[in-house]
């Protein structure tokens, strides 16, 4: 009896002391992993950040060597450095590999980037050597930012490949794959040498390798977008997407519909749901476990976002026609997402707790969906409002707006980095002090930050920012389109403008994965500023060469002192009658006023044919202004104009023999050529 109590003790003992063994956790990598350029590396490295997140269950060891390389022919190959052979020892149960950074060198990868597969799976197959039930994560390196040194000359191209060969590993070898580089790729000041994380960022890492080791990602987590009272995109089908813990089965119903997904390992999840039929309310319910969301009043119908700057910011309650429309907007069929800035961009000098919260790009207030009223509309959009009235009022299914226009912002704002990082580099570099921006946008921003002491200080006009901050959080909510209102703070430059406008449009569109997303702009206005006349004729070309856009023009109801002209109701629905004529195919609405298309010279005369020329007339029913004529010294002189049919006979007496004819071509103009929906002629200068 008491050898079989002893037994029982010592397999009780034995067992006791199994349970105790820790699980290794080898973190593998260079000097990201190592913790240089990390404050108090031995407390801040991300590897000693995990090992606290872990918890006493697990041992986790650093093994990165700053400088190391995958590649075995690159500079400082990683198996040959005793890191290497001090993980070897440590049979991880759990190895995280974090290495390419440095193989982004060009004494590496341009000559030996054929070997990186088979040099990074040699390496895998060395760990499973000394521990066969190892589990790898392979980490997608962190990023680079364009102010490295090498960015255009290589490195930048260089870290993409590397990327791809490190997910195309993951699939061969069927190993788990975490992301090191989309949570801090937004947060450019997080990487203050341009390569190495901050102790901030080595934070971020530690979360994105526990997430990937438990598949702890917080439980059931939905886009801000989905509240109640939100109006989901109908006649498509369409994607309801978050988090929740990797393997958790999670259930989607709406309209009778059931739709079941489950969380992958990186915690996300998406269902596809059928079309939904115009109308409603709805019932939609999202549940993981034991958490439960259920959104209550969903509509099925039109979203639009509408975005910008100040003019499509500009309130309903400031418009000319707002006191008499607020009071009559109740309208359950008309649902508002109003976005806005936490802190307006006015001459003041901001506090630390501001500046923080900006480089954390926590810029725009909390929003929730709000059915449109008298209590909610007053302090929303103009344009957007008379916008989606007109298609309301058309269509007769409701209609989505979200609203996330901030006042002074450049178009550069808008633009997603990477794209920003391939087209159009030069405007990342030094954006404070960049002529690619507006002196008054970068004075603006001078003057807000005044008060910073930090070297990478973020601020809503900088390049990148408001996409973001503004673009990012809308998570691909599916829309229909985008109405734009914004070059104000772009019009010094019209050529940047040109390649920044393009890149916008292809930025927004890539995002929502809808190549041929309609996207309806706003010419500017009237206003005496010199290089406007150009600013307007450029977007006019623009609108020619960008496929699915439209053009409203208001150049008869801007201000001349006044860059924020009142006359807002014209504007929306000047908007809505492109979105009716091209994208709801009302083709008996006329989208547009008469668009120049061609001049043919006749001696002394300039025959000028448009488009949508059909009832050409003057506003006021007096003589055509602002027509202009030049010979080839390219002198314009004021000439007369007359309609005859769809063309506009123009002559003047100073220009014999014409080779160009301009339009509309004063700052503030009173140009008042209209066709017969009432709507006025754009700028133009002909070739």
């Amino acid at each position: 009896m008491k050898k079989i109590a002893l037994l029982a003790l010592s397999l009780l003992f034995a067992g006791v002391i199994f349970a105790q063994e820790k699980i290794k956790v080898a973190c593998v990598g260079n000097s990201i992993t190592y913790g240089s350029g990390v404050a108090d590396r031995e407390v801040n490295a991300y590897p000693v950040k995990l090992q606290g997140m872990l918890g006493d269950a697990y041992e986790v060891g650093n093994f990165g060597k700053p400088g190391a390389t995958l590649l075995n022919h690159g500079h400082r190959p990683y198996i040959q450095q005793q890191e290497y052979k001090d993980a070897l020892a440590f049979a991880g149960d759990i190895v995280v590999i974090h290495l390419g950074i440095n193989d982004t060198d060009p004494r590496n990868w341009p000559n030996y980037r054929d070997e990186f597969i088979g040099d990074y799976r040699s390496l895998m197959q060395s760990f499973r050597e000394v521990n066969p039930k190892v589990r790898f994560l392979l980490a997608r390196m962190t990023p680079l930012s364009d102010r490295h040194w090498r960015f255009e000359s290589g490195t930048r191209d260089w870290h993409d490949e590397i990327q791809l060969a490190i997910e195309c590993i993951s699939k061969a070898e069927g190993v788990q794959l975490i992301d090191f580089h989309e949570p801090l790729y937004p947060y450019p000041y997080i990487l203050e040498d341009a390569v190495h994380p901050n102790a901030e960022g080595a934070a971020i890492l530690a979360k994105t390798v526990y997430q990937g080791i438990t598949g702890k990602f917080g439980g059931l987590q939905m886009s801000d977008m989905y509240t109640d009272n939100m109006v989901l995109q109908h006649a498509q089908p369409l994607t309801i997407h978050g988090k929740a813990d990797a393997g958790e089965k999670v259930t989607v119903t709406i309209a009778g519909q059931k739709k079941k997904a489950v969380a992958a390992s990186n915690g996300k999840w998406s269902v596809v749901i059928d079309p939904l039929k115009a109308g409603g309310p709805y019932t939609l319910s999202v549940s993981a476990g034991k958490e439960k969301r259920v959104y209550n009043n969903v509509l099925a119908g039109e979203v639009w976002l509408s975005s910008g700057q100040s003019n499509m910011e500009f309130y309903l309650s400031s418009s000319a026609t707002g006191k008499r429309d607020i009071p009559q907007s109740a309208n359950d069929q008309i649902r508002l997402f109003d976005m806005k800035a936490r802190w307006r961009t006015n001459p003041v000098e901001w506090e630390a707790s501001v500046l923080d919260s900006l480089n954390h790009l926590q810029y725009f207030t909390d929003a929730a969906w709000t059915v449109c009223s008298p209590e909610t509309s007053g302090q929303f959009s103009a344009v957007a409002y008379y916008f989606g009235k007109m298609l309301q009022d058309s269509l007769k299914v409701p209609v989505g707006l979200i609203c996330n226009a901030i006042g002074g912002s450049p178009t550069e704002a808008w633009v997603d980095r990477r794209t920003l990082e391939y087209e159009f580099p030069a405007i990342l570099k030094n954006w404070t002090k960049n002529d690619f921006i507006q002196d008054w946008v970068r004075g603006r921003a001078a003057l807000n930050v005044k008060k910073s002491t930090y070297k990478f200080q973020r601020h809503p006009y900088e390049p990148c920012y408001l996409y973001e901050s503004g673009i990012l959080p809308l998570q691909q909510y599916p829309i229909k389109g985008v109405i734009w209102y914004q070059g104000e703070s772009n019009a010094h430059n019209k050529d940047a403008h040109e390649k920044l406008f393009k890149l916008l449009v292809q930025s927004w569109r890539k995002n929502w994965n809808n190549g041929q997303m309609p996207f309806y702009f706003v010419q500017l206005s009237s206003l005496n500023r010199p290089s406007w006349p150009w600013f307007r004729d450029s977007q006019r070309r623009l609108m020619q060469e960008i496929p699915h856009t439209g053009m409203a023009v208001c150049t008869d109801r801007g201000d001349s002192l006044d860059v924020h002209p009142i006359f807002k109701q014209e504007v929306g629905e000047r908007l809505a009658v492109w979105a009716l004529n091209k994208t709801y195919l009302r083709e008996r609405i006329v989208p547009s006023g008469p668009l120049f298309k061609s001049v043919e010279f006749l001696k002394e005369v300039a025959y000028v044919s448009f488009d949508y020329a059909e009832g050409m007339k003057a506003a006021d029913g007096k003589e055509l202004l602002t027509f202009e004529l030049a010979g080839e010294d390219q002198m314009f002189y004021p000439a007369q104009a007359v309609v005859e049919g769809n063309q506009v006979k123009v002559w003047s007496k100073q220009v014999k023999n014409p080779k160009m004819v301009r339009y509309g071509w004063q700052p503030f103009t009173r140009a008042n050529l209209v066709n017969g929906a009432g709507l006025p002629a754009s700028t133009f200068r002909s070739e």
